[in-house]
């Protein structure tokens, strides 16, 4: 049986004050995640403190965005090796605000992939379409697509090795949620990709639902039989909310 995973990605938020905050209320609230992985994955400036502050917890840590590279003239980059000196075990790949805000290509991130594998990494691999692509049936053609351009770079035995996170675009930040149908929908599509290639990996990757997920419905997200966890984010910068989910997920 697959093991639930919630990982709360911060984007471009916080403040060291308000990261002690957080990170205090969600050590007190720690008993509420049970079964559940779960992961922050603050402003990479932050990832010192968040480390510090999460001590010896099960909680774990994750950057939201590597580079390909693995060093060298690459001014404001970060490399997947240098997230893992800082003691993380996740990293987010292909977030729909890099795809779509600052143009990543399905190849690019690949190579993102790729990368933050070689170093031992986590990647929680994003995938989603546009309210557009939905509207004009291209989801599953979409979604396709962003999964083989990793599958091609790494190998179908490479997804044991990562978490995948669907996260319609049109449901991030909006306040639109997919119906638990239309997330597992789209969940079981992608399992059914790579059932295709290896039964066995399917079987075993974790999919996260990504898109507006809150404390009001995760317990009915979650319940879908290929939903394994979520992928957060207004709600993660509240302990009671992001505890809330995880407790839905364990």
């Amino acid at each position: 049986m697959r093991q639930s995973i919630v990982a709360g990605n911060w984007k471009m938020n916080g403040s060291s004050e308000s990261i002690r905050a957080l990170i205090v209320g969600l050590l007190e609230g720690q008993s509420k995640i049970g079964n559940a992985q779960v992961a922050v994955c603050p402003p990479a400036v932050y990832i010192p403190l968040v480390r510090e502050l999460l001590g010896s917890s099960a909680i774990g840590v994750g950057g939201q965005d590597v580079s390909d590279q693995a060093s060298g003239a690459y001014t404001g980059q970060i490399a997947a090796d240098m997230y893992k000196d800082l003691g993380c075990e996740y990293v987010i790949v292909g977030h729909s605000e890099r795809r779509h805000g600052l143009g990543e290509s399905n190849s690019y991130v690949a190579a993102k992939f790729e990368a933050a594998q070689k170093a031992g990494l986590i990647p929680i691999l994003c995938l989603g379409e546009l309210l557009e692509e939905r509207e004009s049936g291209k989801t599953e053609a979409v979604v396709n697509a962003q999964l083989d351009a990793v599958i091609q770079r790494v190998g179908i035995l490479a997804m044991a090795n990562s978490v995948i996170a669907y996260e319609p675009v049109w449901a991030i930040g909006t306040g639109r949620t997919a119906s638990p149908e239309q997330a597992q929908e789209v969940h079981a599509f992608i399992r059914s990709r790579l059932a295709a290639m290896d039964a066995g990996i399917a079987a075993q990757v974790r999919i996260q639902y990504g898109g507006s997920m809150n404390a009001g419905n995760a317990a009915e997200l979650m319940a879908q039989p290929d939903i394994d966890g979520g992928l957060i984010g207004g709600a993660s910068l509240k302990a009671e909310d992001f505890l809330t989910i995880c407790a839905a997920a364990g």
